[in-house]
């Protein structure tokens, strides 16, 4: 079971927590929504719960909790920049199916 970040996304992550001041890593779940029926969610957290579980990637503290890692196991997450969009993109071995639009996934 992990979850990793490129060094990319972990470098976007770490800067921004720098520049709020607080935090102790990145919160990545997922939601029920969308057409395909869940969407990814992240935040960036200023502790832990107590039933997270917790993967180290590139230095940076990762928090799913544990209904949604059966969902994003194995999940790498990257930030990218393609022409003036910037983001971050997941690449999830569990998807089956996406929806158009990209917002949302099916596993």
């Amino acid at each position: 079971m992990a979850i990793t970040l490129t060094e990319n996304a972990a470098k976007h992550v770490r800067n921004f927590i720098a520049k709020r001041g607080k935090g102790v890593g990145l919160r990545i779940g997922v939601r029920t929504s969308g057409c395909s029926g869940m969407a990814y969610k992240l935040e960036f957290a200023d502790e832990a719960a107590s039933d997270d579980h917790q993967f180290t990637s590139h230095g940076v503290t990762v928090l799913v909790d544990p209904k949604s890692l059966p969902y994003i196991d194995g999940m790498e997450l990257d930030y990218t920049r393609e022409g003036l969009n910037e983001g971050f993109k997941f690449s999830n071995p569990n998807v089956k199916n996406q929806c158009g639009c990209g917002e949302s996934f099916g596993v």
